[in-house]
């Protein structure tokens, strides 16, 4: 009778040595078992910064952080007298120019011309009276009644008033004509530069209103009312929410085969856990320095890391740049 007993507690000891041993099998495959693989990125978004051509003073901010505008509204105005004066400058100089065309292009004033055929005319009676007067001391001539020099005083003179004649009638023809043809050109070659100058400083003046380049979010403004900006300086950000995109740095061993036009499945934990379908169209490797820590503790290789880009297949609503983005596992 004690021997059985003997052995019925051998069983028991057997058996609970056993289901200790499955309990703790048990409890190291779930232990030692391996967690699904997390891949996690941000939603982010193209970002445009606001900047004027010209420096000057913030006269108004049309808009506030987080407020949301559309392409084209303004943004802010910059107080510039300097692009005014030189507006002015340059329309002067304008007219000045379009002064000197009309000039050249009508020739000169009526009076000027009358008086330059009067002075026509009177060379041509001068030289009419020359003209007759050589007749009589060359027929006197070949009579021998005066000497040489008399008549060559006389051809000479002839020939000064025919001379005279010809340049006043150059002078009446360069009065009715106006100007040369090259003047003309030069002259409307000033106008035309000088109109160029006014339309630099008008589109300027257009500058002078900052206008949003795209719909979206106001995420930040730069200077306050009152302060001067320079050249180029950021006056505000807008960030465009229907260009959407997540990022992901994921290791190269466990890209699993993603490529190009890959369908993924984005949650977004700030969204209630909302899933989104998203396409894979961007993989690039990441800059030295964003190499992951070496694999070769078990005897691999180093991994590098690369940026995979996923763009929503719709638009996503309440969705901010910045939100944990997280690639469901299938």
């Amino acid at each position: 009778m004690e021997k059985q007993k003997k052995s019925y507690n051998l069983v028991i000891g057997i058996a609970a040595l056993i289901a200790i041993i499955l309990v703790i099998a048990i409890i190291g495959y779930f232990v030692s078992k391996p967690k699904p693989l997390v891949i996690q990125g941000e939603a982010e978004a193209s970002e445009y910064r606001v900047s004027g051509k010209v420096p000057g003073r913030i006269e108004e901010l049309y808009v506030k952080e987080g407020q949301r505008v559309q392409k084209g509204d303004t943004i802010a105005f910059i107080d510039s007298p300097e692009v005014r004066a030189k507006l002015i400058q340059a329309n002067a100089v304008k007219n000045a120019a379009t002064a000197q065309s009309d000039k050249a292009r009508h020739g000169a004033r009526s009076e000027q011309i009358q008086g330059a055929y009067q002075l026509w005319q009177q060379a041509i009676v001068q030289e009419d009276v020359m003209r007759k007067s050589l007749d009589r001391v060359e027929r006197l001539y070949e009579q021998k009644v005066i000497p040489a020099q008399k008549y060559d005083e006389t051809k000479a003179k002839y020939d000064a008033a025919v001379a005279q004649t010809k340049a006043a009638k150059s002078q009446y023809d360069m009065a009715v004509n106006g100007a040369r043809r090259e003047d003309k050109a030069a002259a409307q070659a000033l106008v035309e530069q000088a109109s160029g100058a006014v339309q630099e400083v008008e589109s300027y003046l257009g500058e002078l209103y900052l206008t949003s380049p795209a719909s979206g979010i106001i995420s930040a403004t730069y200077p306050k009312v009152g302060e001067l900006v320079g050249q180029g300086s950021p006056v505000a950000s807008v960030i465009d929410t229907d260009d959407i995109w997540f990022t992901f740095n994921v290791r190269e061993d466990y890209l699993h085969g993603m490529t190009e036009g890959d369908k993924v499945t984005v949650v977004i934990p700030a969204l209630d856990g909302k899933e989104i379908s998203a396409t894979v169209n961007y993989i690039a490797v990441r800059e030295s320095y964003a190499t992951w820590k070496a694999t070769k503790e078990t005897g691999l290789y180093d991994a590098k890391t690369f940026e995979v880009r996923a763009v929503p297949d719709a638009p996503v609503d309440k969705i901010r740049p910045g939100m944990s983005a997280i690639i469901k596992q299938k």
